[in-house]
């Protein structure tokens, strides 16, 4: 389990392998959520697969670790301002995809604790467009382009990621 940035809060796996003296851990995470301030309302979900080369054996030690990440959200967006004073509602999808590098510590024994700092590329949008529906005759729509809500750390170039977790190896 690992709480940070962009994941939240996520759990995942990750397994070393037999060979490279077992330096090699592929690993996978996922995290969902839902999100609900009045004016826009979304489902977002994290994953992220790749994997981590460790210095020391065994998977515990610093290591570096290389993957790709889909933060997704379904966002409707309510009390969108149209033209003529008109009020509407509308809903898109965003993606958000990058190619992750990240720098960690991970404990080793039964129950271990991780640190992890990096950074993730990508082209992320700063806007979304979408066709909204006035609220009062549905018959009239416009497209709407609104601002992304800030995210702490995104920006249209990529992201920061700093994450710390918690796990049980076996």
């Amino acid at each position: 389990m690992k709480a940070g940035v962009p994941n939240i809060v996520s759990v995942g796996a990750q397994y070393t392998l037999p060979f490279l003296n077992n330096h090699l851990a592929p690993y996978f995470e996922y995290s969902s959520y839902s999100h609900d301030d009045g004016e826009i309302e979304g489902d977002l979900s994290f994953s992220e697969f790749g994997a981590a080369y460790y210095f020391n054996t065994k998977g515990k030690g610093f290591y570096l670790s290389v993957g790709l990440s889909s933060l997704k959200i379904k966002a409707s967006y309510n009390d969108v301002s149209l033209d003529e004073g008109r009020t509407g509602s509308g809903s898109t999808d965003i993606a958000l995809n990058t190619t992750n590098f990240k720098i960690g510590l991970k404990t080793g024994g039964t129950i271990y604790f991780r640190l992890e700092l990096g950074y993730g590329m990508g082209s992320l949008p700063q806007t979304v467009d979408f066709t909204a529906t006035d609220n009062s005759n549905p018959s009239y729509t416009e497209i709407v382009t609104e601002d992304i809500p800030e995210i702490p750390g995104i920006s249209e170039n990529g992201l920061i990621i700093g994450n710390i977790g918690f796990g049980v190896s076996f």
